[in-house]
């Protein structure tokens, strides 16, 4: 990821400290003109205990803590840094770290960010700059120096999200100085912003997103008109042509050179173009490429890409030579999600964040939190890594916005009053203002053990709302009772289970029971006559280390039978068993499953799909 009054603010961490607001977000500067129909809460709202809180905080005590920024800094203190895009790395601690600081408070954690911006507003030089290349090598695609719009974009974003939960308007005046450096630089009339991008101009006009941000941040219309100009350029002679692509081919394999990062960021980009305008045409290539990906290129694990890009229809190669599911399109494909969720309201959204959440997303990231693969196969080894590279930052990034995926507010809109609702399973807690009081929403689940949860209402004064559930195929039918008493008037709608506003007061009581029980997945398209299984939102595999004695996964079949496993749960341990039989006659025998996210975490082989029951292993 200046006046002389601003220089002296960032003298030293402290004063950088002292202006702090409470772990809230500020309001934008210029509203929302496409609202959200489901809007996310601050980190600071949120509390999850479970799976995935465990996760969140080894995230934010064994990585970001821990991570030497140093080597982040040289390359901005020191120009050439030592490879092409040093530059990124800083801005997406500080963007990770923002987030986790305010969901957790940590003041270590705090003042490391405060010591990171202070040093990068010291490299800024006068005109705006603040890359790592020497002034012969800037913004064009040079050997070696081809990546400087890209870092500038995740110095805007780590600066930006900074200000926006700190607000120090030193990072806020360093972002305008960026955002009107990129102006001078490029635009009709001056040098094309695809000439400074690699994979067909789109590393570099993924700046769109944060450009966004900052006209939002400061209602400079100038920064509007950029972000306009740079959805243009994708049309310009040899450019990305994004939107004209998606609209007419509906491919995301056919749009650019398919390269699936990149792709996705500039789709993340044109949501926020959409919320800032209004103009749902900017929309419509989004919900296009979401929609072309969950059909056609989308893992079962919840993530996408082999080597880096998107290809053909239902080529999903399983096994790690391939280069699959790369973090860094984990993560992007997490914020893609997150946008149309909020800017839909549609509960299908949540479902594939969970799937990518409880699966893909933690599998990449060791069990600790201390590291992170840049790859993650579904047959293979997870190759964990602490050092410097694109996706070791970003997986901190993914982990660190899943406490806003918890809960949601929906707005009031027409007669209906402002709701609730509850989009993770997890013991977790938020606090939410809807209207002009607050609520707090305490949720005391038995998931992943079992599929019941208790939800308990705090509040001063009695308060009129809207709760919703949301309830994806796995988990139906559920069945919510309130201080007793089941609802008759539940519905389920678009995926989410509905219980319309009423008056609730402290105390108030939501008894849910939902489906969680063993499933098997048949495999199609690569996967034809392998099979999968599955407990709730968890995606299982065979672990070799925990089957000492049974061949290889590729040497087993999943036995017949109408339960595929049995559950084997202890607290936080999820562990399975199911019968298997290799190849012949030889008979079945127990073996081990385990979360996805939790296979191979000692540097043993796993994988997901086994053969069916069915498969012929003679």
């Amino acid at each position: 990821m200046k006046r002389a009054s601003i220089l002296f603010l960032v003298g030293s961490a402290s004063a950088l400290t002292a202006l702090a607001a409470p772990r809230q977000p500020l309001p934008y500067r210029v509203p929302a003109r496409l609202p959200d129909l489901a809007q996310v809460f601050s980190p600071a709202d949120v509390h999850l205990d479970g799976f995935l809180g465990d996760r969140i905080l080894n995230n934010e005590r064994n990585r970001l803590v821990q991570v030497d920024l140093e080597p982040l800094l040289a390359g901005f203190r020191q120009k050439p840094g030592v490879h092409p895009w040093i530059g990124e790395h800083i801005g997406k601690w500080l963007h990770a770290s923002t987030l986790a600081w305010a969901y957790t408070g940590d003041p270590a954690l705090r003042a490391k960010m405060d010591y990171a911006v202070s040093e990068l507003v010291k490299a800024q030089e006068p005109d705006g700059y603040l890359g790592t290349y020497t002034p012969d090598k800037r913004f064009g695609l040079y050997p070696g120096a081809d990546w400087d719009v890209w870092s500038h974009k995740y110095d805007l974003i780590g600066l930006l999200t900074y200000y926006q939960y700190t607000g120090n308007p030193a990072a806020l005046e360093a972002a305008r100085k960026i955002g009107d450096l990129l102006i001078a630089t490029f635009g009709p009339g001056k040098k094309s912003i695809l000439s400074a991008g690699t994979h067909v101009g789109m590393a570099a006009t993924s700046v769109l997103e944060p450009i966004v941000l900052l006209y939002r941040d400061t209602g400079d219309e100038r920064y509007l008109a950029f972000a306009r100009y740079i959805v243009r350029a994708w049309d310009e002679p040899g450019g990305p042509r994004i939107i004209a692509t998606l609209l007419q081919e509906k491919s995301v394999a056919k749009t650019a050179n398919g390269k699936a990062y990149e792709m996705l960021s500039n789709l993340v980009g044109l949501c926020e173009l959409a919320r800032a305008t209004g103009d749902r045409h900017y929309l419509e290539p989004a919900l296009i490429a979401w929609d072309d990906i969950v059909a056609h290129r989308l893992y079962l694990t919840g993530s996408a890409s082999q080597g880096e890009h998107f290809h053909g229809d239902y080529v999903l190669p399983n096994r790690e030579p391939s280069d699959l599911c790369e973090t860094c399109v984990t993560v992007t494909w997490l914020q893609l999600t997150s946008q149309l969720l909020r800017l839909t309201g549609e509960a299908r959204y949540g479902d594939q964040l969970e799937r990518t959440l409880y699966n893909n997303l933690a599998a990449a990231q060791r069990p600790d939190g201390a590291e992170w693969c840049y790859f993650t196969s579904l047959d293979g080894d997870k190759p964990y890594g602490p050092g410097i590279n694109c996706c070791v930052s970003s997986g901190p990034r993914g982990m660190a916005l899943a406490p806003q995926f918890a809960y949601l507010r929906f707005p009031a809109h027409g007669d209906a009053p402002v709701g609730l609702a509850v989009n993770l399973f997890e013991t977790s807690r938020v606090t939410a203002r809807l209207g002009s009081q607050f609520v707090t929403l305490r949720q005391e689940s038995r998931f992943p053990a079992s599929g019941a949860a208790t939800l308990r209402l705090e509040t001063d004064q009695p308060i009129i709302f809207g709760l919703r559930l949301r309830t994806p195929a796995w988990a139906r039918p559920l069945i919510a009772r309130v201080n007793g008493r089941r609802e008759p008037a539940t519905v389920l709608r678009d995926g989410w289970t509905v219980l319309p506003a009423r008056t609730w007061r402290n105390g108030d009581r939501v008894r849910v029971r939902f489906t969680l029980e063993p499933r098997r997945v048949s495999g199609d398209h690569g996967n034809t006559g392998l099979a999968a299984l599955e407990w709730g939102p968890f995606v299982l595999a065979f672990d070799q280390r925990m089957n000492p004695g049974l061949p290889a996964a590729d040497l087993l079949q999943l036995a017949p039978g109408r339960a595929p496993f049995v559950a084997d749960i202890s607290g936080h341990r999820l562990a399975f068993r199911a019968r298997v039989r290799g190849a012949g006659s030889s008979p079945a025998r127990m073996a081990w499953f385990v979360p996805f996210a939790e296979a191979g975490s000692d540097g043993g082989r796993y994988a997901v799909w086994l053969r069916g029951p069915a498969a012929d292993l003679n």
